[in-house]
This record gives structure tokens, sequence and C-alpha cells, in this order.
């Protein structure tokens, strides 16, 4: 594989949605190829919560239409489930739909991963949303990332989270509310964890002024975090209306992908090339941090030896 960049949450690329029930072996091929020739070598495609009888639908299909284009093969490394087992409070949910969300059980775990057969590689939760972390242990015990996001643990659920099997934040700074306390909330609860997980960011500005985004990287480590674009539909093509699932997504002149009442962020129209010229021009990163956060980190957790489940491919 070459040494492009790996992005292990991708909802969508040039006009497709990956969570649309529409999904054709057209549409995903020109995704696909679009990615591709823009510098990516691996994504994971990420299916959002919905009710679990629509997820199942979406993940079938993906991983149909992946078997059967050989582009898709090489650039689909896996899925990424994110959600439905998230917090439902305002804020937390971000763009997750409030009457999709429900607490996490491991039946509706799998039947979500017999979806994705075998292709499951992330799985994003709401820890404080997993009673007695029973989710997270099987996940853990299947060679599943398992992933807090959209989510307030305590810090002594964050830490019984990662005691269970818990080792990846999954886009820090997103899915919060605006409005926190001061200094015990959920961005500084997962930073002062950062030594037992991989935090993952959105490096476009918007959903962390680069400043921030700065701050935190110096807190965590470039050699514990990665980057991630969240993409949508809209990422690639500009300003304009897209859809997300059910939603449909407003794309401004400052890039950022927002509800049309524009109030809340709605993943993301940022490339990865983008993101690394972002770490490079206004955080400061020289190429070897650049590249260890947009390739050679997601790689190693994606294409670790350990990983043992049906559809792994090797680097």
């Amino acid at each position: 594989m070459d040494a492009g960049f790996i992005d292990l949450q991708v909802n969508g690329y040039a006009g497709v949605d990956f969570n649309q029930d529409d999904l054709d072996a057209e549409k995903l091929h020109l995704a696909c190829d679009r990615l591709s020739a823009e510098g990516v070598s691996a994504i994971l495609a990420t299916v959002i919560t919905e009710e679990i009888s629509i997820m199942e639908a979406r993940l079938r299909q993906i991983t149909r239409l992946r078997g059967a284009d050989p582009l898709a093969q090489r650039l689909i490394a896996g899925i990424h489930i994110e959600g439905p087992f998230l917090n439902p409070a305002p804020g937390y949910r971000g763009a997750h739909p409030e009457d999709a969300i429900r607490p996490a059980d491991v039946d509706g775990m799998k039947r979500l991963l017999d979806a994705a057969e075998g292709l499951t590689r992330i799985v994003t939760l709401a820890p404080e949303n997993d009673d007695n972390l029973t989710v997270t242990r099987y996940l853990a015990n299947e060679g599943i990332i398992v992933a807090a996001g959209h989510c307030d643990p305590s810090r002594d659920v964050l830490d019984a989270a990662i005691d269970a099997g818990l080792s990846m934040f999954t886009h820090l700074g997103n899915g919060c509310p605006m409005q926190m306390a001061r200094h015990d909330n959920i961005i500084q609860r997962a930073l002062s964890r950062s030594e037992r997980l991989t935090i993952c960011f959105i490096a476009d500005g918007v959903h962390i002024p680069f400043f921030a985004l700065k701050n935190y990287l110096k807190i965590a480590g470039i050699e514990r975090s990665v980057i991630v674009t969240d993409a949508i539909a809209a990422a690639g093509l500009g300003p304009g209306r897209y859809r997300l699932s059910r939603w449909e997504v407003v794309v401004g002149d400052d890039g950022a992908a927002r509800a049309p009442d524009n109030s809340h962020l709605v993943g993301a129209a940022v490339t990865m090339q983008q993101s690394a010229d972002n770490l490079r021009d206004h955080v400061g990163l020289n190429e070897d941090e650049v590249a260890r956060l947009t390739k050679q980190n997601p790689s190693s957790l994606i294409f670790s030896s350990g990983y043992s489940q049906k559809g792994t491919i090797a680097l």
C-alpha cells in the first residue's frame, strides 16, 4: 500500500453519502476514486446512528459493494460504527438523532457486527451508556478498537472503561456542548488520560481552533494522537447543500458543515490534504509530525499484526 493518508472516520466524500439508503456501486466507486486521487490510501467507511435495522442495511450494502469493487477493497480498510450507543443529551449527541440513540447492548452490537461481515475496526460509544461496560468488554475481546465519543463519562467511569478495553477517543473537542464546566469537563478528562488513550482530532480549524489543537497535541503527544476528517459528502466539493443520513447540511464559505439553522456542526468538509496543510501552516508541525498524525499512527492502529478479524488486509 502507498504511504498515503489514512483516515479513520469518513462518512462520505465527493457528493457521496455512505449513510444513504440508495448507495450504489457507481457512487461508492466515485468516492473511492476521488479519495485515492487526492492522496488517501485507506479509510474506514463510517456508519452513524440510526435505528439498528437501518444501520444493518447500510452496513450490508457497503460491505457488498466493497466486495465487488477492487478499488473499494483496496481503499476501504474497514468500517467505523459511530453510534447508536451514545449520550443522548443535547450537545453531546451532536448531529446524531436523539430518537435512534439507545443504551448499549451486546445483542444490538452483534447485529451490527454481523452486518459488517467482519470489517468493523472501530466502534464509538458513550461509556456512560454502556451498563457495566459489557459492550466495551465484548468488543475489546473481539479485537475491535473501542472509542469513546459523543459522551460525558465521569473520570471514574472513563477509567473503568479504559480498564475494560476502551483505547481511543473519537474527535475530541467535538460532540460536546458549547458551555461546560470550566475545568472538570470531558475534554480535560480525556486529555488527562492521554497516556492510556489514542486521541483523534479534526484539523479543520472549525471543530477545534488551531491554537487549541496545538495545546491539545502537546498534552496528548504526537505519538498518541491521530487526525481524522469526519468527512461527509461535501468533502472535496466546496460550499453548497449536502446530506448526511437523514440530515441536510449546509457548507459555507468557511468550509464548515452545519445544520441549516446554524445550530450545530454536522460532520466536516475538510480533506486529509487540507488537514495536513493546516497542521503544517497553522499548528506549526514539521513534516515528520504531520506524517505521524495522518499516516503512521492511524496505520499502526488498523493494520496491527494482532488484528485477526475476517476481512483484514495488511500493509
